[in-house]
């Protein structure tokens, strides 16, 4: 009885987890955007679930810092600053070049054998220009990376702190000009894994994601100032506009009060 009991809470926590991954990659992936409702009833409907699992889903999303839960709007997809962005994006670089150093002196000859295989694949996918792969096995290679560093609270907050980086990671890496820079500096993260060179994979890998994270979180802070300098024009434009008009009254007024006066 308690085996079918547990194979039972075992299925709800594979169905619950496989609702929080297809909610997450279409976060990551921008079909849901910052600021969006996620109506609970429509996604349940259209994964052929209860509510139950979705609203489970949306809480493990709400504690990667993915959704944000809220009395009145239920669930939305969370808005992250770029401020917030390059906070994060520091501290992440730094937990990987931590475990990166750790990885040098702990990985096998077989783990980075396999590494290397992943990196092979990676390269492939870049010379096919098939971004949606590149960026798959990219993420791989670094979560690996960080896994082959034997230490658990570091792969823990790096595990937290990467999903709610998941959606900018996938959208520098659409946006990156310079994609065959970010691919040499995978070649010399490699180069430097597998001759074991701790100091050197280790600033080559915060290098890396610093240029890549840093630069997205700069374009949109310099699009959001955009924004707000078109929205000042706008509205200096609006009063002025209201301005003239009010002058123009004024004029009429003056010009109606002096033909009454004139009548009398």
């Amino acid at each position: 009885m308690d085996s079918m009991e547990n194979q039972e809470q075992d299925g709800r926590a594979g169905l619950v987890e496989k609702v929080a991954d297809y909610l997450r990659e279409h976060i990551v992936m921008d079909h849901f955007q910052p600021g969006q409702r996620l109506p609970e009833r429509t996604l349940a409907l259209e994964l052929n679930v209860s509510r139950t699992p979705m609203r489970e889903a949306l809480k493990i999303l709400a504690a990667e810092g993915l959704v944000v839960l809220s009395p009145r709007r239920g669930a939305v997809v969370a808005e992250v600053s770029p401020a917030d962005i390059k906070e994060k994006a520091h501290v992440l670089s730094v937990l990987e070049q931590a475990a990166a150093e750790l990885a040098c002196e702990r990985a096998s000859d077989d783990d980075i054998a396999e590494l290397q295989a992943l990196h092979y694949e990676m390269k492939a996918a870049f010379l096919r220009r098939d971004r949606q792969n590149y960026f798959r096995l990219n993420q791989d290679i670094h979560n690996r990376i960080v896994a082959l560093s034997g230490n658990a609270s570091l792969i823990d907050i790096h595990t937290t702190l990467s999903r709610q980086l998941y959606r900018v990671r996938y959208l520098s890496n659409q946006k990156n000009e310079k994609w065959s820079i970010a691919m040499a500096e995978h070649e010399a993260i490699m180069a430097a894994l597998e001759s074991r060179d701790g100091e050197r994979i280790g600033t080559e890998l915060r290098n890396h994601l610093g240029k890549t994270w840093m630069k997205y979180a700069d374009d949109e802070q310099a699009k959001a100032a955009d924004g707000e300098d078109s929205a000042r024009a706008g509205s200096k434009e609006r009063g002025e506009a209201i301005g003239e008009k009010r002058s123009d009254d004024g004029v009429d007024d003056v010009a109606t009060i002096a033909a009454y006066k004139q009548g009398r």
